[in-house]
């Protein structure tokens, strides 16, 4: 493995090492585009596996803050989406597709059951 790929997993890794970027990115694979109200809600319930309509204002706002000051910067930056903050508009860009294995592969070991329930213990 020369360094260009050892530093582009390693890039990857650590962009999907947070859960809000996760759950932001499962999103927009599933339906390419998003507004950043409506995810806001999904990654807030994602986090305390809840519905949306049972999410706090503080907390929605926390998760706000959070995707607007970090997460959407740091992955427009590595041109995995391109967001607008007037419009609200998120949609995922050419340099997703490098992450969109790794990213498979965390999804499916989020939604086992038998592994959610070791992690929790």
């Amino acid at each position: 493995m020369n360094d260009a790929t050892a530093t582009r997993m390693e890039a990857a890794c650590s962009l999907l090492a947070e859960s809000e970027r996760r759950y932001l990115l499962y999103e927009l694979a599933e339906h390419r585009d998003a507004n950043l109200e409506d995810v806001v809600s999904q990654i807030a319930a994602l986090k305390l596996d809840s519905r949306p309509a049972l999410i706090d204002t503080e907390t929605r706002q926390r998760i706000y803050v959070s995707l607007v000051h970090n997460h959407l910067p740091r992955l427009a930056d590595y041109g995995i989406i391109e967001y607008d903050l007037r419009s609200g508009d998120i949609v995922l860009a050419d340099g997703f597709d490098d992450i969109r294995p790794l990213l498979k592969q965390f999804k499916q070991t989020e939604d086992d059951p038998q592994i959610r329930q070791h992690s929790s213990l």
